[in-house]
């Protein structure tokens, strides 16, 4: 596949874990753990064709909402993960990193979570962003507060903000905006996730529960998504003619 026309980033809403298990009279649980091994399959997969960037939602700050057992049993498997699949993503060439608000977790997650970041933070072949207790609007409310704070401290005047230096105290603004936005489960919604750095992004539904999600199934989204005439407010003529004229 050429790497001109590929998604530089890709995120995807990771939906359908519950289902896939309930559909087999498993546990929810096992839903999670299917999960994690397509989210390994993915990533190797995203890594050998050359995305350079896979943002995924792997727990939101709404999924505490969620049965006290079920919450439980995904720190757990957090837990596990971050002993077993890092180690197999940081073979493969992946960085891994974490965004949203860790300090909710753990103090024994969150030092996994910096021991993963340091294990693979020299990798280039991939850069992993796992949003974890992460919402769209809690992210934009901490860029918004960070830069109160900086403009009472005389740091910054109002007339500094735009979107631009909004953009700078957002959790990916290293990352770039995602290219592609890809929700599994058949939902067609993104529940809170990325809501600014998805202002121009092309998206992708996929009713493929996220267990069963594959390479194959990434490629699918990846050609619709170079079908697509990315315009970003220009006219079609414009893009098809390299011009601004």
């Amino acid at each position: 596949m050429p790497e001109s026309d590929l998604p530089e980033h890709i995120a995807i809403v990771m939906d359908g874990n519950g289902r896939w298990a309930e559909k087999r009279r498993r546990t929810r649980t096992m839903g999670h753990q299917a999960g994690l091994k397509a989210l390994r399959k993915t990533a190797e997969h995203g890594a050998e064709i050359g995305i350079k960037t896979l943002t995924v939602f792997a727990f939101s700050s709404e999924n505490w909402n969620r049965p006290r057992s079920e919450v439980s049993r995904l720190m757990d498997l957090f837990m596990n993960a971050l002993d077993k699949e890092v180690k197999v993503l940081h073979e493969n060439g992946v960085r891994v990193r974490f965004i949203g608000d860790r300090e909710a977790f753990q103090p024994e997650l969150q030092s996994r979570m910096r021991a993963a970041h340091a294990l693979t933070r020299d990798n280039q072949k991939m850069t992993l962003n796992v949003a974890a207790n992460y919402g769209g609007r809690w992210d934009i409310v901490n860029a918004a507060r960070a830069l109160c704070e900086k403009v009472q401290r005389g740091e910054l005047s109002g007339s500094d903000i735009d979107e631009a230096r909004f953009a700078e105290h957002l959790t990916l603004t290293d990352s770039g905006d995602p290219d592609l936005f890809i929700r599994t489960g058949g939902e067609m919604r993104i529940s809170n996730f990325l809501l600014w750095q998805s202002a121009y992004t092309e998206f992708y539904f996929s009713k493929v529960l996220w267990p069963d999600f594959d390479g194959a199934e990434l490629d699918r989204a990846i050609a619709s998504y170079r079908t697509r005439e990315r315009r970003f407010g220009r006219t079609g003529q414009q893009v098809r003619s390299g011009s601004d004229a």
